[in-house]
Parts: C-alpha cells; structure tokens; sequence
C-alpha cells in the first residue's frame, strides 16, 4: 500500500471512531457529549498553559534561594504534566454513566470527610493553615476533592424530595453543610467555606427551599463574618486591607500594577516586567500576570470563557426533567463559576483575598486534578444521545 493509501486508511479509521454510528465506547462518548462545553473546557486549559508559561520565569526566579534554584520552564513543565494527568482523569470519569458518576461522588464524599477530620490532627501546615496532606513528591488538598463530590452528593439528596415530600432530605444535607463548614473553618480555610455554603444555597434554592429561609442562613452566615472580624486577627487583617486600606496593602498594589503595566493589548509574551514583583504570579495571582502580558482584552476573553462555561450548562439543563442530573450539572456549574468569578475579583481588588485559583489556569497540582473530576462528573451528567432522547432505552441507560 502506498502513502497516500496508508493516509486515506488512517483518515477513514479516525472518522469511523467518532462516527455518530460507532457502537463502541469511544464512539458513544463522543456522539453524547455536549461537545460546546468541551470546547470551552479546552480553549481554557489552553490559555491556562500559555498564562503559567508567562508566569513560570517570575514564580521561579522569587521562589529560588541560595540552596535551590528553579529553572524558568520549572512550572510550565510541571503544569503541562498535571494538564495531562487531569485530562486522563476527566476523560475517564465523563466516560461513566450519570448512576455511576452519582455512586463515584457518594463513596468520595465519605472518604473526603475522612480526609478532612485526618488534616485537622496530622496535616501539613503552612502559613498558619493546616489544610493539606504531604505526599512528599505533592501535596494533596482534600478540601478540593471534597467540593465535587459533596454539590453531586446535595444533589442526590435533594432530588428525593421530589420523590417523596416526607424525607428530610434538605434537613440532613443542611447538617452536613454545618459539619463541613466547621470542618473547614478549623482549618481555617474560610474562602473554601464561603464557597461551599454559595453552591449549597444555590442548589437549595432551585430545588425550592424557600426565599426566606435562604434569606436566614445569608443572615446568619454575614454574622458569623461580623464575629470572625472581630475575633481572628487573620479574618480582621485582610477586611481591613480591603476595606479600609489599612496594613500591608502591596500585594493587591503589584496586582493591580500589572493591569496598568498591560493596558488594553499587554506587553507581549514574555515581555512582563511587574509580574516579579508578584507574591504567587503563577497561582493566586496569575490573572494578574494575563493582564499585563496580553492585556485586559485577553482578561476579558477569559471571563466571556467563564460565562460561557456557566450559561451552557444552565440552558441545556433547563428541559432536563431528571431533578438530580438538573441539580448535580448546575451545582457544579456554579462552584466552577463563582470561583472563577471570587479569583478574578481578588485579583482587581473588588474582594480581600482568598487564596483561591483560577480554574484550569492556576498552576496547581491537586487543585487542578480535583477540578478536572468536577468536570469530568459534570460531563457525564450533561451527556445527550440526540436519537434516544424520548426512547426508554435513555432511562436504562442513565440507571446503569
């Protein structure tokens, strides 16, 4: 056979795998999936590679000491290592039915409490919080894992009110709410919480909680904020910086340098030069970093990424007649928004700090792989098979 045979054969063997007519898995995978999020999912993982290669020589050249010194590349290669392992692992866990994503987040809801209590007594520390487990070649965050499994887990729970009015479903996914919360808060991880109870009142809410009540808990959480500001030093100190711009105001000051230094087009690749004066350029701060290097335009672009990620999911579950597929697809939908939005805000000083990434763009190891299972879950829930959408056969197969 000749090249241009081998070619054609090659064409013919890709196309017949992802043909809509392929019974195989791959092939039913791909004629299923909502291919618009996807996209989106992988445009940002894209500009999450080209954001840590800008920020890669400024997070190695501040956190090199005379003992250890990083390579400027150091953290794109490692970023392009968790790339390609977090991908494996959404492929492999959108591959799965909605039954089985469902009984996936279940026994990780469980494990990932008992990872939580286990922080608490032996976790590693730093900067004063004790929130991870030391692997020595990486250190896990079991509080990212957690948030994934516990909105599908809510999610589980809150649909069988729609079975049977009678279950105290909402009453016991509140309660693990509150244990989570003081789990959480222990630690302290006080954004990680606020983000959770967002999600939870959320999910509450569309599953008809009244407004009322969610009205209550909004209240009682803004106290429980008044309490902490005047009895934590930490929770004090950064409202303080925000509001009043009262302590050490020159990480947020860098920050908001950069945007300057960007302007509308950026400095160009690799042309930054305020994003060394960053305190984490390749984490926390790395929207800051975009801004200067390829300017608030590209910042934009990325929001509309955001937006676009959120509105897709909530329009295509809007004819979802399922409860738990509509509240587990559109509670992971928000827990990926709202952190965007909280990173993003922090960055352009409309809110303290958090110390939370951006998602598929921070530098992260456990972060970025916990965020490539949430979306690898919401990607099993939100699969469609255009032709059986009306058959019974759909049931069958969403029951496993």
């Amino acid at each position: 056979m000749n090249s241009n045979g081998r070619s054609q054969a090659l064409s013919a063997t890709i196309a017949g795998a992802f043909s809509r007519g392929d019974r195989t898995g791959l092939g039913r995978w791909f004629s299923t999936i909502d291919r618009t999020l996807l996209l989106i999912i992988i445009a940002l993982i894209g500009c999450g590679v080209l954001a840590v290669a800008a920020a890669s020589p400024a997070a190695a050249h501040r956190l090199s000491g005379a003992r250890f010194h990083y390579d400027d590349l150091y953290f794109l290669k490692r970023q392009i290592g968790w790339v390609i392992a977090g991908v494996s692992v959404m492929f492999g866990v959108s591959l799965l039915t909605p039954a089985w994503a469902r009984r996936l987040a279940l026994g990780g809801t469980f494990f990932c409490l008992l990872a939580l209590v286990y922080v608490l007594t032996t976790g590693a520390d730093a900067n004063g919080a004790q929130r991870w487990i030391d692997l020595r070649f990486t250190r896990i965050q079991p509080s990212e894992f957690f948030k994934p499994m516990f909105i599908v887990t809510t999610a589980w729970l809150l649909a069988l009110r729609f079975e049977d009015r009678s279950l105290p479903t909402m009453q016991l996914s509140f309660g693990m709410l509150v244990l989570v919360a003081a789990l959480l808060v222990k630690q302290p991880d006080y954004g990680q919480t606020a983000l959770i109870v967002m999600v939870w009142l959320v999910q509450a809410l569309l599953a008809g909680m009244s407004l009322w009540i969610v009205g209550g808990i909004v209240g009682a959480g803004l106290l429980g904020l008044g309490v902490a500001y005047l009895t934590v030093a930490h929770v004090t100190d950064r409202i303080n910086k925000f509001v009043l711009g009262i302590g050490d105001t020159e990480q947020i000051e860098k920050a908001l340098d950069c945007f300057r230094a960007g302007g509308l087009f950026g400095a160009g690749p690799g042309e930054g030069v305020m994003k060394f004066r960053l305190p984490e350029p390749h984490t926390d701060y790395i929207f800051s970093v975009i801004g200067e290097e390829f300017g608030i335009l590209a910042c934009l672009l990325i929001a509309g990424l955001y937006l676009a990620f959120v509105a897709r999911v909530y329009v295509t579950m809007l004819d979802e007649e399922d409860p738990f597929l509509f509240l587990a697809a559109t509670g992971l939908a928000t827990q990926f928004g709202l952190q965007a939005t909280i990173n993003m805000m922090v960055n352009l000083n409309l809110m303290p700090s958090k110390g939370m990434t951006l998602p598929l763009i921070s530098h992260g190891g456990s972060s970025f792989i916990a965020l490539c299972l949430g979306l690898g879950l919401l990607l099993a829930f939100t699969r469609r098979n255009p032709f059986l959408k009306a058959s019974p056969y759909v049931e069958r197969w969403r029951a496993g």
